[in-house]
């Protein structure tokens, strides 16, 4: 499935996401899961803040949409397609959910557990299962995104 798509409309899809989650102040990062059908199972945006929720990440919020949609904790054949790469608290969710591939738009040079400070979840032989990984999809466009929010952020705390 993976060389086969054109990942750009999905990305896309999860950047709006990541939008939603820029207008309630949270880190604008957009996630959704799609069957082997890609068609939409869960989307979700970035919450912690808001829900008072350290874990709600886009990816887990997506995951648990799916999996409520799905009437099943593990989503066999399905894609995630976020705008960051994932942390490694969300890989291992991805990981338990039995997740067949993930596409990503941008690395995560401080805590991306896919390519950037881990190869998860290839450095851990001892796991039950692995997913594809494609990086890159929107990079411009999901950096730009997060670059921004950040660059408002410490401008605001600095008074300029």
């Amino acid at each position: 499935m993976k060389s086969e798509v054109d990942w750009t409309f999905w990305m896309q899809a999860a950047l709006k996401e990541a939008r939603n989650a820029e207008m309630l102040d949270e880190v604008p990062v957009g996630a959704l899961v799609l069957d082997a059908n890609l068609r939409v199972l869960g989307s979700g945006h970035n919450t912690p803040i808001s829900s008072q929720d350290p874990t709600a990440h886009a990816e887990i919020v997506a995951l648990r949409r799916a999996c409520r949609r799905q009437g099943n904790y593990r989503l066999t054949g399905s894609v995630i397609v976020c705008t960051l790469e994932p942390c490694c608290m969300c890989a291992g969710a991805l990981v338990q959910a039995r997740i067949s591939g993930i596409v990503f738009g941008a690395r995560d040079p401080k805590a991306g557990a896919l390519v950037s400070r881990m190869h998860f979840p290839q450095d851990y032989g001892w796991l039950n299962h692995s997913f594809w990984i494609q990086e890159g999809v929107c990079d411009r466009e999901c950096s730009q995104l997060l670059q921004s929010f950040f660059a408002r952020r410490r401008s605001s705390k600095t008074g300029q």
